[in-house]
């Protein structure tokens, strides 16, 4: 049996995936051994209900989390604004690293980490949830062994309805949802289709309850055969529902919708996909539902492995710096000639 990772928490965040990632550790005991935590933007004052599901674990400083040898990996869950900070200092420290995405919000300080990570040869591993969908990865297969064909446009769709408040929240983030959600739909489709040649920021303020963020995130993407486009709402009823990815290649077309919805019982999720490969109107298709699934679990599991050197990360530091460059780009910030 494999030795267990002593691993220790850095923050929790306001509106992401933190408590989620916490509790996946303590689910996976047989791999993880939870050193501790510490809170060091002020969370224990300012989110006392997140901050209290931590408290059966013993509450480190910053300093003990960095300078103990024996915690080899830390997840980094501040809010967004603080990501890079921390993980800049845990990288110094020799850890490593999963940490919520997209990776702060200042460019210079995303490349440092990237440097740092290439010398100290750590993992390096962030939170993009889809990356580990069964039907995405089946997907991400599929077009690499050609079956779908030459690749011509991908529509990504990841939709919600969030209060006002939660909107207003966006305004810390250049793009508002094209940073905080419509990073996961830019990791799909620079994935499948590589650098565009140019991108087309469209991110606009509903003004929906005097929200003045950029709650409605659009943003086009220009190939040489094609445009894509990635697009998230946070004011859309029923939106959750209508998280969707299209890939159209030329031998084929495959629809992933919804992306995942969530089991009445809160047991898991599922995904469901259409496979299209004939020109008729009306066609015979075949369509799947998979089997219900963890969001969290299989995506920690392989941080683990990459921790342990079983695996090798498959998103490349070079790959994640291009794509957070392209984030930005699509967020209106920077050159938007990719």
């Amino acid at each position: 049996m494999n030795k267990k990772i002593k691993i220790a928490q850095i923050g929790i965040n306001t509106n992401s995936h933190s408590n989620d990632i916490f509790k996946t550790l303590e689910k996976q005991s047989e791999i993880f051994e939870i050193a501790g935590y510490a809170l060091p933007e002020n969370e224990c004052e300012r989110l006392p209900q997140r901050a209290a599901e931590l408290c059966r674990y013993k509450e480190l400083s910053l300093d003990e989390i960095l300078h103990d040898p024996e915690i080899e990996a830390v997840t980094i869950e501040t809010d967004e604004i603080y990501l890079t900070k921390y993980a800049l200092m845990a990288a110094k420290a020799g850890k490593h690293i999963h940490m919520e995405k997209p990776g702060g919000v200042v460019l210079a300080d995303f490349q440092k980490l990237i440097e740092l990570m290439k010398q100290t040869k750590k993992t390096l591993h962030f939170g993009y949830m889809y990356r580990y969908n069964p039907y995405v990865k089946e997907l991400l297969g599929q077009i690499s062994n050609g079956e779908l064909g030459s690749v011509i446009s991908v529509e990504a769709q990841m939709n919600c309805f969030h209060n006002a408040s939660i909107r207003q929240w966006l305004k810390n983030f250049p793009g508002g949802m094209m940073f905080f959600l419509g990073c996961h739909l830019v990791d799909l489709i620079f994935r499948i289709q590589g650098k565009p040649k140019r991108i087309i920021p469209l991110n606009k303020c509903s003004g929906i309850d005097g929200v003045t963020a950029e709650d409605f995130g659009m943003a086009v993407f220009e190939y040489e055969n094609g445009v894509s486009f990635a697009k998230t709402s946070a004011v859309e009823l029923g939106g959750f529902a209508r998280r969707q990815l299209v890939v159209s290649g030329t031998k084929a077309t495959v629809e992933i919708n919804p992306l995942e919805w969530y089991l009445p019982d809160f047991s898991g999720i599922q995904t469901q996909r259409v496979v299209r490969d004939n020109a008729y109107w009306h066609e015979d298709h075949k369509k799947q539902t998979s089997a219900p699934f963890d969001r969290y679990e299989n995506m920690m599991r392989s941080f683990a492995e990459m921790v342990r050197g079983e695996k090798e990360n498959p998103y490349t530091l070079d790959y994640e710096l291009e794509l957070y460059k392209i984030l930005l780009c699509a967020c209106g910030r920077g050159d938007t000639d990719g």
